[in-house]
């Protein structure tokens, strides 16, 4: 039988549990400057140690004055932008925590496609003659292959 006491000690007990849990997620957030990432200001791509040397390229190349990281790397559209944000979050933060990332970091096949199909959008004019014939698979084509350097310059 649950009595009156008993009651008011499990809401306490839970009461607490949740706070330190907000609490938790709250200074995790803010330690991280978490919310910085749903910005699109390049510099916050710039926190992470792996990413400091693609983001000084970045400033160094050509690209600097007409894309900024999510231009290139993320869909255009709000809803997948921000799955896509969400889903590389998680990728990252597990990586980070769990130190099992690949140094220096590499693009995952979903991001290159990604990546990719911003160049054909932003070069329209300059490949609509060169994509009917892409072809798919192995064949398609890939911008970043032969233009690896495009979006960022030179390292130091």
């Amino acid at each position: 039988m649950i009595t009156f006491a008993g009651l008011r000690a499990r809401s306490l007990g839970l009461s607490l549990l949740l706070g330190v849990l907000l609490g938790a997620g709250a200074t995790t957030l803010y330690t991280s400057e978490a919310l910085s990432y749903l910005s699109d200001d390049p510099a916050a791509c710039a926190h992470c140690h792996v990413m400091r040397d693609p983001y000084d390229s970045w400033q160094k190349a050509g690209h600097h004055a007409h894309a900024t990281c999510n231009g290139c790397h993320l869909p255009a559209s709000f809803i997948p932008k921000y799955f896509s944000k969400a889903e590389n979050g998680y990728w990252h933060s597990k990586g980070f925590t769990l130190q099992d990332f690949h140094e220096p970091i590499r693009i995952r096949p979903k991001n290159r496609a990604i990546l990719n199909d911003n160049c054909k959008r932003c070069h329209r004019q300059f490949v609509r003659e060169i994509t009917p014939h892409a072809g798919g698979g192995e064949n398609r084509l890939d911008c970043v292959r032969c233009h690896q350097g495009a979006g960022h310059g030179p390292v130091r």
